[in-house]
């Protein structure tokens, strides 16, 4: 009996060491772990492959319209400063193109008042060329100050230069003479009055 457990013992070690040597050694695993690793690094998956290449290709196209919108940027603003420096360079062109007649004029009259005995004509040719002025300045918005003489004081409009006695007691504290108009640009006061004002 004790043989025959022997003999029982015996084919289970035996089935255990043929079952070892079917198993792949240590050095086995480790090449075909490399082998595998290799294998999934140097041939990505084709879907991968195809996620990486659109990517690729978005942030190529995003690069490309960021430096796009940089030089249109660019471009805006130096346009821009060009066209701020030309209009604060030539902003008041029409107007000192529109006054190139009143210099005309007022050549004309000088050469005419050199061989000029009335001094009436004369007189007439600047109230002429005063008003031809006038109407120019008016259509640019440009307005004289009116009813300032006798009207009280404002510092918003008028600028005292100095004071004199009021010759009346209601005459204190208002405008008694005007010494230089003053002037509006669309009711926006470019100079102000110069003024005696009563005390």
């Amino acid at each position: 009996m004790n043989n025959s457990s022997e003999n029982v013992s015996q084919p289970t070690v035996d089935s255990n060491a043929a079952a070892q040597d079917n198993l792949p050694s240590s050095d086995e695993l480790l090449h075909a772990s490399e082998a595998a690793a290799e294998h999934s690094l140097t041939e990505p998956d084709a879907a991968l492959q195809a996620e990486l290449e659109r990517l690729r290709s978005e942030v190529a196209a995003a690069n490309d319209k960021h430096l796009r919108l940089l030089a249109e940027f660019d471009n805006f603003r130096k346009r821009n400063a060009r066209e701020r420096t030309d209009l604060i360079q030539f902003a008041g062109e029409n107007t000192l193109k529109n006054m190139l007649p009143v210099l005309d004029d007022m050549e004309r009259a000088i050469a005419t008042n050199e061989r000029l005995a009335d001094i009436g004509l004369m007189r007439q040719g600047f109230t002429l060329i005063h008003a031809k002025l006038l109407h120019i300045l008016g259509a640019q918005g440009v307005k004289t100050m009116t009813d300032v003489k006798g009207a009280p004081f404002d510092v918003e409009r008028h600028e005292a230069i100095s004071k004199a006695p009021a010759p009346t007691p209601d005459a204190k504290g208002r405008v008694l003479e005007v010494v230089e108009n003053g002037y509006l640009l669309n009711e926006k006061v470019i100079r102000y009055a110069k003024v005696v004002v009563g005390e």
